[in-house]
C-alpha cells in the first residue's frame, strides 16, 4: 500500500510558528494549487488544500516563506477527527515529509 502526495502550490498565509505541549514545533499552512484543466465555464478552479509540517521543516519554512511563495511538498494524507461541541468533525490534510521552496512571489 501507498500513501503518498506531492503538491506545487502557492502559500495562502503567512506561516506561524507554535510549539505542543510536548516541545515539538508545528505549523499548519494552505497551499492554493490550481487544477491543470478548465471548468464548464471555461476557467480554471484552485483547490486549497492543508498541509501539517511538524519540527525541522516547520522552522525552516516559518523561517525562509511568506505568504505567495511557491512551494512544492512531498508528504502523506493523515485524516483525524475531533469533537467541538459534542459534534465529531473529520479532517483531511497532507503531512509534509519534506518542503521545497520553489521561488519568491515578484514583488510590484
Amino acid at each position: 500500500m501507498l500513501n503518498q502526495t506531492v503538491l506545487v502550490g502557492r502559500l495562502v498565509q503567512e506561516p506561524e510558528l507554535r510549539e505542543t505541549e510536548n516541545g515539538h514545533k508545528v505549523t499548519n499552512i494552505t497551499l492554493a494549487v490550481p487544477r491543470s484543466y478548465k471548468n464548464s465555464q471555461g476557467e480554471y478552479e484552485t483547490d486549497f488544500i492543508s498541509c501539517v509540517l511538524w519540527k525541522g521543516i516547520a522552522e525552516n519554512t516559518v523561517e525562509y516563506v511568506k505568504k505567495g511563495d511557491l512551494l512544492g511538498i512531498k508528504g502523506r494524507i493523515n485524516t483525524r477527527s475531533f469533537e467541538v461541541d459534542e459534534m465529531r468533525r473529520n479532517v483531511m490534510e497532507v503531512v509534509a515529509e519534506k518542503v521545497t521552496f520553489l521561488s519568491n512571489k515578484n514583488k510590484d
